[in-house]
């Protein structure tokens, strides 16, 4: 290897190969990639497709979207077009070199058979340079090399018999290294341009690309937010724990995202100062004189007043603030749901001690962004009714659903009547719009709403005890709205128990649309075949197997009755001590204490010996969710898809996708137990699983698992999870030294932990009290 001289290509045959294999690794994967596909679009997606004033416009401002979208993809075609055909130039010189090198044959090139003697060789030769020869007419160079080539390969005797041998009159192949590069690019004329062009490339162009797209890039969160928008967001909600939506929506409109310093795509015009404040004068509740910066700055009260014209629906200037309303409005779900991990970092930082001297942000706080989200999407107020979401439907039309006959207020309601009852209701719509209503109402979602609890961990995975982590399974299945088409027997039952279900909800402080559980009567009552025989697949069922409880649901429900007993005797337990103090007799208390505890201990050893019995046949039943579980793993790894189903929202200037956020809360306490889960890839069905620690003490607590809608408003809904958690086993004392005992800290803590959770007896002692 030390004697090895590195030579350049002089012929320029090694230069090529390294522009072909070069060009080959670019040009493969890029028309693999940035070839424009023609999206196959179904030829009846545009009759099924809503045909109102609303969508037709949003259709267009998404084709104006990228007006340079034809040259763009123009411009990659004739790259991608120019690049292979300078492959395939390419391609057929490097052929050339090796046709000619493979097929170098002296006995053809002189026209004389194999094994000829020196003799015919030197005649063949004459004969033949007299013709091939340079200086004459009929003269080709490159065909006489060849010719000399062969002759020298004949004659002498060593080259012969090298040629014989190896195919090659040089002998073996001798190893060599050369460089692809032309030897041009070290001459001495050309170093100057040569050592400009490196200069330029890498020493200038390329650190200002660099630079550049780490300049950007440091500046947004994974969310296309602004850094300097998220600490705002941890500004406000930290110093305003308890916020109200209208609050809200104030800091939403002082993101920096808006002003014209941080995003120079802000529109600025001087028409502005003239429409501004003629919009302010049409939205009362707006607040524009607030003092606090940044919400008093001019690109906030812009941004704030295009906000309230866009949940009133009012109708803007179309060449200047319609189009300031559409660059808004396109950013607000992603800094909604940037305001909904704040909220929840915030609170996670406040259960972990890192922020002290502060109000924990309540449930309520997290709940009023997320009713930002479908406020936005479908451009309308809270207070409004859900039934405006549907196209061509005014407040005018709303009184013909209310009467003394029927109280019509939701979706769903809706969706039961029969064909003659809802075209009676629309009767001042034409054909045609009455069709895009029931189109649109019918692709809208219906979820099945179901969850299960457990214990992973441990042994018994139906039995709660105090700290251990809980494991609750969210199922959602999506179905269409088109399902309840006609079934107008429910619809005065369904207004009966929405009514209840308000006044219980107003009476019990709990926040809520008052529709965010009546799709789950729906779900029991209708359910897909596949998943009710899914986990019982070719499986008879047995006595056991119907009467297993269901810890989330239904086991809850029982174990209410079966626990009243403990909570008593916790309760004879806590007062047990003043009595000692007063001088009482104690004995017999202890002796009671003694005995009812060893009922208490026979009731559980006789259920847990029940559960054991019940366990061979949940073996399958487990074995499916652990299989289940791998592929959530997988599809975790893979990577979240964001794709689901369409929207409709005319007054929102993108197409959004069905988004759905799923936590656990404490209603009583005001607090989050699990943070946001956002579905963002709910097609048919989806698994979630929502985790976190059961309480410190035994006790039935009634947590609240809830589903909210980013996208639609009356979709939400939420479902009672009643724990009865159990006293921990004890500690298992290996050593007689090891004997621990409990502090009086240790007693201390477990005070200051009873404020955090309310449990049903705390409550029903309350009341009797």
């Amino acid at each position: 290897m030390a004697g090895q001289k590195f030579q350049y290509d002089e012929s320029g045959s090694t230069f090529f190969y390294f522009i072909l294999s070069f060009l080959a690794l670019i040009l493969i994967p890029a028309t693999f990639y940035f070839w424009p596909k023609k999206k196959t679009e179904d030829p009846n997606k545009s009759k099924n497709d809503c045909q109102c004033e609303g969508c037709c416009e949003k259709r267009i401002i998404i084709l104006n979207a990228d007006p340079y979208k034809n040259v763009k993809s123009f411009g990659v075609k004739f790259s991608i077009i120019l690049g292979w055909v300078l492959l395939l130039l390419i391609t057929y010189k490097v052929s050339q070199f090796d046709y000619e090198m493979s097929n170098f044959d002296p006995y053809e090139i002189l026209g004389i058979p194999l094994g000829s003697s020196k003799s015919d060789v030197k005649k063949a030769y004459h004969k033949l340079s007299i013709v091939l020869h340079p200086d004459k007419e009929t003269g080709d160079e490159k065909a006489f090399v060849k010719l000399t080539k062969a002759y020298k390969a004949l004659t002498d005797d060593d080259a012969r018999k090298n040629w014989e041998i190896y195919g090659n009159p040089d002998g073996p192949g001798a190893m060599s290294f050369g460089i692809a590069l032309p030897s041009w690019i070290v001459e001495k004329e050309n170093s100057v341009w040569v050592l400009g062009l490196y200069a330029l490339v890498f020493m200038v162009a390329l650190p200002i690309v660099v630079g550049t797209w780490w300049y950007r890039s440091i500046r947004f969160s994974g969310d296309k937010v602004l850094l300097d928008t998220t600490q705002l967001y941890f500004y406000f909600f930290h110093k305003t724990p308890n916020m109200a939506l209208k609050r809200v929506i104030m800091i939403l409109a002082a993101s920096l995202e808006f002003d014209k310093r941080h995003n120079t795509q802000v529109p600025e015009r001087p028409t502005d100062n003239e429409e501004v404040p003629s919009l302010i004068k049409l939205l009362p509740h707006l607040n524009e004189k607030c003092k606090e910066v940044p919400l008093c700055r001019n690109y906030s009260v812009k941004a704030r007043a295009i906000i309230h014209a866009h949940l009133s629906r009012l109708l803007l200037n179309p060449n200047t603030l319609e189009k300031d309303r559409q660059f808004v409005i396109r950013k607000c779900p992603y800094l909604v749901n940037e305001m909904v991990s704040v909220v929840n970092q915030l609170i996670m930082l406040a259960y972990a001690g890192r922020i002290s001297g502060q109000k924990l942000p309540p449930i309520e706080t997290i709940e009023n962004c997320m009713k930002l989200a479908p406020m936005i999407i479908q451009g309308l107020w809270e207070f409004k009714s859900t039934l405006l979401q549907l196209p061509h439907l005014t407040e005018d039309h709303l009184k013909y659903f209310v009467n003394k006959k029927r109280y019509i207020k939701s979706l769903q309601q809706f969706a039961k009547l029969s064909p003659d009852e809802s075209r009676s209701l629309l009767r001042d719509l034409n054909d045609q719009e009455y069709d895009n209503v029931i189109k649109v109402l019918g692709r809208m979602p219906l979820i099945d709403f179901s969850i299960r609890c457990e214990v992973v961990d441990d042994e018994n995975s139906n039995v709660v005890t105090a700290g251990a982590i809980v494991t609750v399974t969210v199922n959602l299945v999506r179905r269409s709205m088109s399902e309840l088409f006609g079934d107008s027997s429910a619809v005065e039952k369904q207004t009966i128990k929405e009514n209840d279900r308000e006044k219980t909800s107003e009476e019990n402080g709990i926040v809520g649309d008052g529709n965010e559980q009546k799709e789950n009567a729906e779900s029991k009552a209708k359910k897909p075949v596949w998943l009710k025989q899914k986990a019982h697949k070719g499986k008879p069922k047995s006595k056991s197997s119907k009467s297993k409880p269901a810890v989330g649901v239904m086991k809850q429900a029982t174990s209410t009755t079966t626990t009243s007993n403990s909570n008593k005797e916790n309760k004879e337990n806590q007062a047990k001590p003043i009595s000692m103090k007063d001088g009482n007799d104690s004995d017999a208390d202890e002796s009671s204490a003694e005995s009812d505890n060893e009922n208490v201990d026979e009731e559980r050893d006789r259920s847990s010996e029940d559960e054991r019995k019940n366990s061979s046949v949940e073996d399958d039943d487990m074995e499916w969710e652990k299989f289940q579980q791998k592929l959530n793993k997988r599809e975790k790894l893979e990577g979240k898809s964001k794709t689901s189903h369409s929207v409709h929202c005319p007054n929102f200037p993108e197409d959004k996708q069905e988004y759905w956020w799923t936590y656990i809360c404490d209603r009583k306490s005001q607090t989050l137990l699990t943070a946001p889960y956002h579905v963002t890839n709910l097609v048919d069905y989806q698994e979630v699983q929502l985790k976190f620690t059961a309480p410190r003490w035994p006790g039935v607590f009634t947590f609240t698992v809830c589903l909210r809608s980013d996208s639609y408003m009356g979709m939400d809904q939420q479902l009672d999870l009643k724990l009865d958690v159990k006293e921990a086993p004890a500690i298992p004392q290996y050593s007689e030294h090891w004997n621990i005992s409990e502090s009086e800290e240790e007693h201390q803590e477990q005070k200051d932990n009873e404020s955090e959770f309310t449990t049903d007896s705390e409550m029903s002692d309350a009341d009797e009290k």
